[in-house]
């Protein structure tokens, strides 16, 4: 990343905002659930074989919200058994909003949660990790997701493989993260140097871990959601939301203020270029497509 740029994510309030903007203009959620609710449901099958009791991981998990969906299908497919739900987030707003829709969904008792034990994590992946290797006596679990969350570690190689040892058999590891067939690949791909943030991995799409898993010779399915994001105001200057979604596509920190006017104006063409985007009724809508990656635990 330039000197002189500040990551976003060094701006917890900043993000928070950016994010939600980001939700409200995208259609990634409705993609995830789709897919959670079409797909995910035949890859779960083999966990719970035989099983009254299955340890969960969700590793960056927000606000819950995706959380919630997955919980909801496996309680379709496995309505007898209890669950730990093992929360790994660092933002305390985000936990605070996931234990927030807990407590109205128990108050509603739609769906009833009480065969869900949650323990919460206040902390980064890298953190839990050190957490787990300091106790010694780590618990294997039946199903660990790691949902948008890769681009925040140093080594996303490295973060995969610690939570693939968590795995107990027949357990599933779950990734998902932006395309390599993306509009984020073009950008990251062509302003790496000046965007990316060296501290963590930041840039990475779910081409880079496929690459990394065959190099490891490990087996592993995907899958392609297609999603889309409306980014008009971007390309209208000053525009409050224009900078919001600025900064959320950069990852960079007040992008349109502190950019040298070069790495501005060539940001904002790759954006509108084919590669990146589709203009319809006079809107510019950005490839935002994700990837899904499932890694099985045979043994």
């Amino acid at each position: 990343m330039a000197s002189s740029l500040r990551s976003l994510v060094n701006d917890d309030s900043r993000y928070q905002k950016c994010f939600q903007l980001f939700l409200e203009r995208s259609s990634e959620h409705q993609s995830m659930r789709d897919f959670i609710h079409n797909v995910l449901p035949d890859i779960l099958g083999s966990i719970g074989n035989g099983k009254s009791h299955l340890n969960i991981i969700g590793v960056g998990s927000g606000a819950g919200e995706i959380d919630l969906e997955m919980l909801s299908e496996l309680r379709l497919k496995y309505p007898e058994v209890t669950v730990d739900n093992e929360v790994v987030e660092p933002s305390g707003t985000q936990l605070q909003k996931y234990k927030g829709t807990i407590f109205m969904s128990l108050v509603s008792q739609k769906p009833a949660l009480d065969y869900i034990k949650f323990s919460w994590n206040q902390m980064t992946a890298i953190e839990f990790e050190e957490h787990c290797k300091a106790k010694k006596t780590t618990k294997k679990a039946d199903f660990i997701h790691m949902i948008q969350m890769l681009y925040y570690v140093k080594d996303p190689g490295a973060t995969v493989n610690f939570f693939r040892s968590l795995l107990d058999k027949n357990g599933k590891l779950l990734i998902i993260l932006v395309s390599g067939e993306s509009g984020w690949e073009k950008l990251w791909r062509t302003y790496r140097t000046q965007l990316c943030n060296t501290e963590i991995s930041q840039c990475v799409t779910t081409g880079d871990i496929k690459s990394l898993l065959d190099g490891q010779r490990v087996s592993y399915r995907s899958y392609e959601l297609p999603s889309q994001m409306e980014i008009t105001e971007c390309f209208t200057d000053g525009d409050e939301k224009g900078e919001l979604l600025l900064d959320f596509l950069t990852e960079v920190l007040d992008f349109s203020k502190t950019a040298s006017p070069e790495l501005k104006a060539g940001v904002l063409e790759l954006l509108r270029h084919p590669d990146c985007s589709v203009e319809s009724n006079g809107k510019v809508i950005f490839n935002n497509n994700l990837g899904v990656i499932v890694i099985d635990q045979l043994t």
